[in-house]
């Protein structure tokens, strides 16, 4: 009999281990199921998206819409070019891009301020007044990156000037942009003309400084890093790359002054003159991703075509500036060889950059800069 109990002791303790095993199983199996369902809600929520993929895009689950390229527009008050603009936007889905403007502060686009209800309302509240020369360019650009961020639909986002045009029709920007994983941001070595300030070392080391053009196209993880940077901006903010080297020795401004009267009888004028290698936003970007060691997935270049115009000496204040293309230049043969070009190069690399879009060649430029109204209009009208 004893022996009979210590069986049946056995198979009982052997059948309670088996209900044991089964229990904690289905409890598994029941708590994996809710936190994928829980994983789920978060990824479908638009406020709590988390991108997966680092912002690049590839992944785009978390939203409803289709990645979106955000367009965003540095102005010093109106879009003038609001019509060329307007019609790139009507013959684009409009589910696919998004539209921030940075302007003077109060500055608002309406009925009377804009033609294109494209742009109705779509200022920044939070604007500032920027200064030619000045770390405010900078900050601008940050209000524009982080207002356009706050949409987790937007995996673009490209910087453009109020005389910007584009050069070809929505779909073809939009496949260009989706197609590569990488910035575009010109970028290259610079530590000529004064620039580089060596008080800003050790953060920002001279051979990490890079210069390029303002006008930079960034996938979402680096507008990230633009907006969250609270290191490399506060030193472009207090030294403004060779303004200790004018005579006010000031480290914080890029301007001097002089005081003139036009005649005894009239009073004192102060002029402004701006120091003519204070231009951080041509230098911002492109050394905080360098400091970043983030250069290995820029395409280092803009989309962005600007004319220099060569024929000026260097030294002339003239050739600080682009040309400005008025109508009797933007003829269709001038626009097609913008469109058409397929390399830089740089001489202070000594390198020839091609263009290219994931490895494949391709022209290098999906807008240019800088035309009037006029000479938009004639964009427009030859299509």
């Amino acid at each position: 009999m004893t022996k009979k109990k210590g069986s049946t002791a056995t198979a009982g303790a052997a059948a309670g281990s088996k209900v044991a095993v089964v229990v904690c199983a289905m409890l598994l199996t029941l708590a994996i199921l809710i936190f994928h369902s829980d994983e789920f809600k978060l990824q479908s929520s638009n406020f709590t998206y988390q991108f997966r993929n680092n912002g690049f895009g590839e992944d785009s689950h978390g939203f409803q819409s289709p990645p979106k390229i955000a367009f965003l527009f540095l102005t010093r008050s109106n879009l003038p070019l609001d019509f060329i603009w307007a019609s790139f936007f009507k013959n684009g889905d409009q589910a696919k891009f998004s539209i921030y403007i940075h302007s003077q502060p109060g500055f608002v686009y309406d009925k009377s301020t804009t033609k294109s209800p494209f742009f109705y309302g779509r200022q920044l509240n939070n604007s500032i007044q920027v200064l030619w020369g000045d770390s405010t360019m900078i900050e601008a650009e940050r209000l524009l990156f982080g207002a356009a961020l706050a949409d987790p639909a937007n995996q673009r986002f490209v910087l453009l000037s109020d005389s910007c045009i584009p050069l070809h029709n929505f779909s073809h920007t939009y496949r260009y942009l989706m197609s590569s994983t990488k910035s575009f941001v010109d970028s290259f070595l610079n530590v000529g003309e004064g620039r580089y300030n060596p008080e800003m070392s050790p953060v920002i080391r001279r051979e990490k400084w890079r210069k390029g053009s303002q006008w930079i196209a960034l996938v979402r993880r680096h507008a990230e890093v633009v907006v969250n940077d609270a290191i490399i901006f506060p030193l472009f903010t207090n030294f403004s790359m060779a303004a200790a080297r004018t005579r006010h020795r000031k480290a914080n401004t890029c301007k001097s002054f002089r005081l003139f009267r036009l005649n005894r009888d009239l009073p004192m004028i102060t002029k402004v003159k701006y120091h003519p290698n204070c231009i951080p936003d041509e230098h911002y970007v492109q050394t905080l991703l360098s400091i970043r060691d983030l250069e290995n997935e820029l395409e280092r270049r803009t989309l962005t075509y600007t004319m220099w115009n060569s024929s000026i000496p260097k030294g002339d204040k003239r050739s600080w500036h682009p040309v400005t293309f008025q109508y009797s230049d933007a003829t269709p043969l001038i626009i097609k060889e913008m469109k058409e070009i397929n390399h830089i190069d740089f001489e202070s690399e000594h390198r020839t950059e091609w263009c290219r879009v994931n490895s494949m060649y391709t022209p290098c430029f999906l807008f240019a800069r800088k035309f009037t109204p006029g000479a938009a209009l004639r964009v427009l009208k030859n299509g």
